[in-house]
Parts: structure tokens; sequence; C-alpha cells
């Protein structure tokens, strides 16, 4: 399974960069995720399902990182922790590059720990725990 899911975030990684880049194929993006899933964040938790609200939700983030400068989302490293034969959190260091207005570009290192899940063929993320991306992003003068 570890193969598999260092694999699934090569193509996460891929897929972000192209989607946040303009060229955004939303069956691709969607997916990632397995039928239903959950998110945690300082924020609160929600839950939802992978149907068209969420490509629509999908596409209006993808606009969102474009319109803050977000040049590039690159993992620096996966670490696993398996659950069983099927399931395992992935724990994903990112570093996200923003272009700014008169600045020079900004690298922000964050964490994301998903929850994924593989039953028959690819791994599906069903679940993730983020930090408080607005304040990171406002104490880095993005937003």
């Amino acid at each position: 399974m570890e193969a598999s899911v260092r694999k699934f975030f090569e193509q996460y990684e891929s897929i972000f960069n192209r989607s946040i880049g303009g060229d955004m194929d939303l069956d691709e993006v969607a997916a990632l995720y397995a039928s239903e899933f959950i998110a945690a964040s300082p924020a609160g938790v929600m839950a939802g399902k992978n149907d068209d609200h969420l490509k629509q939700v999908m596409a209006q983030g993808y606009a969102r990182y474009r319109a803050m400068g977000t040049k590039e989302m690159r993992i620096r490293s996966v670490g696993l922790s398996s659950i069983d034969d099927h399931h395992c959190v992935a724990h994903v260091a990112w570093t996200a590059t923003y272009a700014r207005k008169d600045q020079p570009d900004v690298a922000i290192d964050f964490d994301v720990h998903y929850f994924v899940q593989k039953l028959e063929g690819e791994p599906k993320v069903f679940g993730w725990v983020s930090g408080d991306e607005q304040a990171l992003l406002k104490k880095h003068g993005i937003i």
C-alpha cells in the first residue's frame, strides 16, 4: 500500500499544480476523493459528498488560489501511518509558493494529514486534517 499511496500523492501534486495553472479537469480532481469525506481544521469539521457540488467548490478553490498568486504546491515529504491493510494516514508536508506584487515570491510550509483508503484499484482520500490556512496566509501577507 505504501508505494501506491506515495505514487497517488505525486499524482495529487501534479493535478493540483495543473489546476492552479488553469488546466483543470474536474473529473480528474474528483477521482482523488472517496464517495464521501470529512475535513477538519480550526474552522470546524465538515462532511461532504463527491458530487457536482464538490467539483464546483474545487473549481472555486483553484480560482481563489490563482487570485492569491499561488504559483505552485510542492510536496516536501510524505510519511505514512498504517491503520490496517486498507487504510492509512498520509502526513504530507507541503511548500506553497506565492507571487506577490512588488515583492519577492514567498514560500510557505504547511502540513496536511490525509485519511486514505485503498479497496480496489487506486487509493482515495476520505478525509483530512489541516491547520489554520487563513492565519498562515495572513501572517505571510498573502491575504
